[in-house]
Formats: structure tokens, sequence, C-alpha cells
């Protein structure tokens, strides 16, 4: 079946590219062709029927990944759809579903079937599932049985941790704390205790005839990412990203679309050259990037750390962001943790777009920025990314009011502003009344 790719190879213009095109306020023939130089992707499972497609890529607004799941602690079909309907109401441009626990599968089909955003997985975690956590006993091809059955499920994107090869192995020795990635150390345990290269990486054109034939998108694992700032940037984690850019152009020559996944844990002045090194070697692939935290330091806290390089990372030209929540490193997040990194997240996006120069960014600043000094309270929740919570702070004052509780009627400087202009409009008024009245006295003398 014709994938995204495929048709924009051919210059036929879909209609998900039509609808993405008006979403973004760019030309059709445009993104058209951005697709077909793999600098753009649609994420469109062809069984995902409630889709409204997305655009991933340069020159578009930068996107929001929020990951949800079930765990073997907490496993409820329930909660997790809650975790979608924050997803949809705060804005996250996508989902994951990362379940290691409850029925998969109809976890799987009951986020699918609700969510118009599109849905991702990492397929690794059900192989491992099924064979009931004996990571020795999986076969190669028990991946591809289940990438297929996602794929029919509907999910629009997998990450496939292809890149981590048995000679990258070595190069980890000196790190702080080795592989994190729960894919990436799945797949590096069951080379080790098998002796043989990762199936992944051996089958991955059996992977690209099924991602070809349901319009999957590949997410290209990063397995290697750093889990601390010592770790970053290290021979392990470029040496991967190589083996990536090989990837994209085997997935490419099968039509399937591709993104690239990034770290992890960067200090803030390393993370311009990661955005240039996966642009360069993944032959400019959208990159997609985990926060990256910026600091270690702050366990509770590692949506703002994540925020911090997130923004960055857009700003430099990472294309899509995958939120970090309050409870990284501390445990499975629920709602309320979904949503504080959501918000986070739609702020280091949007930064990212006015650093950007992406066309009208900045226009929902101003128009909020006008309502503030015009203390147009209604205006300014409509605008804000989460009224409820500004509409909350708000409450302790009457919205009629003039000046918040921050500095009261005195203090306020906006008032205070606007008692000058008055000041002088007022007398700016006079003078132009004195002279008015003057003139008129002096027609009448002549008179």
């Amino acid at each position: 079946m014709p994938t995204q790719l495929s048709y924009a190879r051919n210059s036929t213009i879909t209609k998900q590219m039509r609808y993405v095109a008006e979403q973004e306020n760019v030309d059709v023939g445009w993104l058209m062709q951005q697709i077909s130089d793999g600098k753009i992707i649609i994420p469109a499972n062809v069984n995902h029927k409630k889709l409204h497609p997305i655009g991933i890529g340069k020159g578009l607004k930068t996107k929001i990944n929020a990951n949800i799941g079930a765990s073997k602690i907490r496993a409820g079909i329930a909660e997790e759809l809650k975790k979608l309907e924050y997803c949809i109401k705060y804005g996250a441009d996508t989902a994951m579903d990362l379940s290691t626990g409850g029925n998969l599968n109809v976890i799987r089909q009951s986020i699918i079937d609700a969510s118009p955003i599109p849905i991702g997985t990492v397929p690794t975690y059900q192989v491992v599932e099924e064979a009931n956590g004996k990571i020795e006993n999986i076969k190669a091809d028990d991946w591809l049985d289940v990438i297929e059955l996602q794929a029919k499920q509907g999910v629009d994107y997998m990450t496939i941790h292809a890149g981590i090869l048995r000679r990258t192995l070595p190069l980890t020795k000196n790190r702080v704390t080795g592989i994190v990635s729960r894919g990436g150390a799945i797949l590096a345990r069951w080379m080790v205790e098998n002796d043989k290269e990762n199936p992944l990486y051996t089958q991955f054109e059996q992977i690209c005839d099924i991602f070809e034939k349901y319009d999957v998108t590949f997410s290209l694992g990063d397995s290697l990412r750093p889990g601390c700032l010592h770790d970053a940037t290290d021979a392990a984690q470029i040496e991967e990203l190589k083996i990536l850019g090989e990837l994209t152009l085997k997935a490419w020559e099968k039509d399937c679309q591709v993104m690239i996944e990034g770290p992890g844990h960067i200090p803030l002045n390393q993370i311009k050259l990661n955005v240039e090194l996966e642009k360069k070697y993944c032959h400019n692939a959208p990159f997609y990037v985990l926060g990256p935290l910026v600091t270690d330091i702050a366990p509770g806290y590692d949506h703002i750390t994540s925020a911090i390089g997130a923004a960055v990372a857009g700003q430099y030209g990472a294309d899509y962001l995958c939120y970090v929540t309050p409870a990284e490193h501390l445990g499975l997040p629920g709602p309320e943790e979904v949503k504080q990194g959501i918000i986070a997240y739609k702020i280091a996006a949007h930064a990212a777009d006015i650093a950007k120069g992406i066309p009208n960014a900045r226009q929902r600043d101003d128009e909020l920025s006008k309502a503030r000094f015009d203390f147009d309270w209604e205006k300014q929740f409509a605008l804000s990314l989460d009224p409820e919570t500004a509409r909350k702070i708000r409450s302790d004052l009457g919205m009629e009011a003039d000046f918040c509780s921050m500095c009261g009627p005195d203090y306020c400087s906006m008032r205070n502003f606007h008692k000058i202009i008055e000041e002088k409009t007022f007398n700016e008024r006079k003078r132009e009344d004195k002279a008015k009245k003057l003139k008129q006295m002096e027609e009448e003398r002549l008179i």
C-alpha cells in the first residue's frame, strides 16, 4: 500500500498533506516536497480511523509528545484513557502508549480508538511481556509478530531499537549509568545471552515491509542515549547515531517515513552540537528528543530541567520534543503529572518556535500582552496554555479589579502607567482647549 512518502515522491498530494498544510498555514506543494526529501513526516497509519494527522519536521511548528501507559503495579484502561484525555485537552500533539502491564492489546486498542492524535509504541515491551520476562527465550521472529499486530491495530509510529549492535556494547564500559533505554537494555541483554546480532537490525528489511504495508513511521530508537551528563555525547551515542543514519537510507528505499530519537541528558553547551550531528549523520530526518535534561540534581522537577533543554534543542532545530514529567526517575506518572509535563513542553515548543521564526508564532503572545495591559482577564485566560490554573490563581480578587494581589492598586506598574497616560491625555486636551480658545479670541478681536 502506498505511504505518505511514496505519494510525495510521485507528486501526489494526499488528504493528509492538505490537512497538515492547512493547519500549518504552509503551501501544500512545498510540504509534499519536504516529505519527499524525508525532512517532514506525517505519521498516519491507514488503520487509525479517527486520526487528525500532524506534520513533524523542518519549517513546521515544533511538536510535543506525551508518554502514557500502564505498568504491572498500576494497570487500568480507565486511567490511561484519562491520561489521553489530558493529552488532548492540554495540547499534546502525539502520545506514546508505553504500557508494560495489564492487557496490552486491549489497552492499546482502546487508546487508538479514542485518539484523534497519532499514537506511538515500543513493540519490544510487548515482546518481553509475552515471553513472561524471560528475555533469553525470545525468538527473533517474535519481534516481527508483535510489530505486525500493533501495525494492524493502527499504531502510527514505533520506536525500533535497531541501532544498538554487538560491536557498540563495549563503548558503554566507561559510562556512569550504562544503558538507560529500556528497549536498548533489553536488546543488549538478548544479544549477550543468545550470542547473536540485534534481530531488529538483521530483520530491518522485513520490518520495513510491515511498515510500508500500513504506513507506520519509524522512530529509530536511541538505545545508547546518555542517562546522565557524564555520559553525554560519548562514543557510544555517536556511533549509534551513525548506524541510525544508515538505517534511515534503507527505510527510505522502502518508502517508509523516518524520524530519529535523541538524548537524553545533555549539558546546555552541548545541545546545539547534538542537533547538528543528528542532522548531519541522519540526512536531515526529523529529530525527536527526550528533553534533554540539562542537570541531574532535580528529581521531582525534571519536567523543568528537561523543558529548559527542550526549548534550546528546539531553537537549534529539533523538530519534536518528548515530554518529561515530575515523576521521571521516580514513578509512573498519573494524570496530573501528565498535565504538568505537557504544559512545560508546550511552553518549550512555543519558545522554540518564536526563536526559529515560525510565521505568526508570537501573535498569541502579543495578543495576551495587550489583554494584560488592558486588564482584560477573561481574554488573558482564553489565550493562556492553562486557563484553569490561571483563573484559580486570579480568583483571590474580583475580575473587575485593574490590579492583582502581587502589587495591589498603589504599586501596580501598569495601573500607574495608565494613570500617566490618562494624565498626559488630560493635560494635552487642556492645552488643546486653551490654544483653541486663544485662537477664537484672536479671531474675534480681528473682527
